[in-house]
């Protein structure tokens, strides 16, 4: 019989597969296949469909076996886990791939989009940026932290760091000032290469339609259009613009029971990063909004009024991230999002 339903659980050399046929009876079961072997492997199966966890080098391989003939699904692991069977066999990689396998196969089960080379370099540039700027943060913070071991208290804004520590070295023996200023110099260094990313998104993102289409909206720029572009492309695994803002984690928790609805906080899953951008252009859109007599801003205004500002923010963005998945799925400019 021929395997219909392939597990693949992905590692950096030794891979493990599962298959089944179209009645479920395992027929294959190869707890250790190389790296070496594994296309070959998989190529020479008739085409059927794979199973795999959204997990590191997922989509290389994806794409691989697309190309091969066969269809590929990737499942969050979080969805994995519930199939794997702890109670006979435990936690290993042949056990793994056979709650692939399994998972796969539900009719309900929620599935990631394989990424193009072209999303995963733009999401290169983001993640390259994201860590050099937390890199910056945590030498700023090293460089408060020696300070106040001299008794010199130093503001946290980087800017007002840089422009108030010489009159801080009044205050510094001369070896501690000589160490401060080649953290400083990390520093520049630093930033040169985040204004050298800032400078490739930016170039990336104006090149691209969809990006142009989504910076058309208030409060996305460069950096959440091209952000959003790689992560989720055209928006079609998402039925309506509330998954996708539910997705993001800036939609209520849901505790409902017995017919009565209750809702709780925002439950911050999914991408943190595009839903940091997010409320960060809502929150910037905020700040003018008061001068501004337009539907949007009047609507902003008024759930600040009513609910505060922080919820005025994050609805905000939830429906920012409902109109970027409106352009994205239908692929024209949404000019009247605005008026609705």
């Amino acid at each position: 019989m021929a395997v219909t339903v392939l597990g693949i659980d992905l590692a950096k050399n030794v891979f493990a597969l599962h298959g089944v046929d179209h009645k479920g009876n395992t027929i294959l079961c190869k707890p250790k296949v190389s790296r070496a072997k594994l296309l070959e492997t998989v190529a020479n199966m008739p085409p059927c469909l794979i199973g795999m966890e959204a997990c590191s080098s997922v989509h290389f391989w994806a794409r691989l076996f697309k190309n091969v003939g066969h269809e590929v699904r990737l499942i969050a692991p979080k969805f994995v886990s519930p199939y794997r069977l702890s109670g006979k066999a435990g936690k290993n990689d042949a056990a793994d791939a056979q709650a692939i396998c399994e998972a796969v196969q539900r009719p309900h089960m929620r599935f990631v989009s394989i990424k193009s080379e072209e999303q995963q370099s733009i999401q290169c540039l983001h993640r390259a940026r994201q860590g050099l700027n937390e890199e910056r943060t945590a030498v700023c913070n090293r460089i408060r932290g020696l300070l106040a071991e001299f008794g010199v208290i130093a503001p946290l804004s980087p800017e007002r760091l840089r422009n108030e520590f010489e009159s801080m070295k009044v205050h510094l023996p001369t070896l501690a000032a000589t160490c401060m200023d080649e953290l400083f110099l990390h520093i520049d260094n630093i930033e040169r290469r985040l204004l050298k990313f800032d400078r490739l998104i930016k170039e990336t993102a104006e090149q691209d339609e969809r990006c142009r289409l989504l910076m058309q909206l208030k409060g996305v720029g460069p950096m959440t259009a091209s952000a959003l572009v790689s992560a989720i492309s055209d928006g079609k695994e998402f039925r309506n613009g509330r998954q996708l803002a539910a997705w993001l984690g800036l939609t209520p928790s849901q505790y409902s029971s017995g017919g009565k609805p209750k809702l709780g906080r925002i439950t911050k899953a999914g991408d943190n990063y595009i839903r940091s951008l997010l409320v960060q252009g809502a929150r910037s859109m905020m700040a003018s909004a008061g001068r501004k007599d337009d539907p949007l801003s009047k609507w902003v205004c008024d759930v600040k009024d009513r609910r505060g500002y922080w919820r005025a923010a994050i609805a905000l963005a939830a429906k920012n991230a409902r109109h970027c998945w409106a352009i994205l799925h239908y692929g024209e400019s949404f000019e009247n999002c605005y008026s609705t």
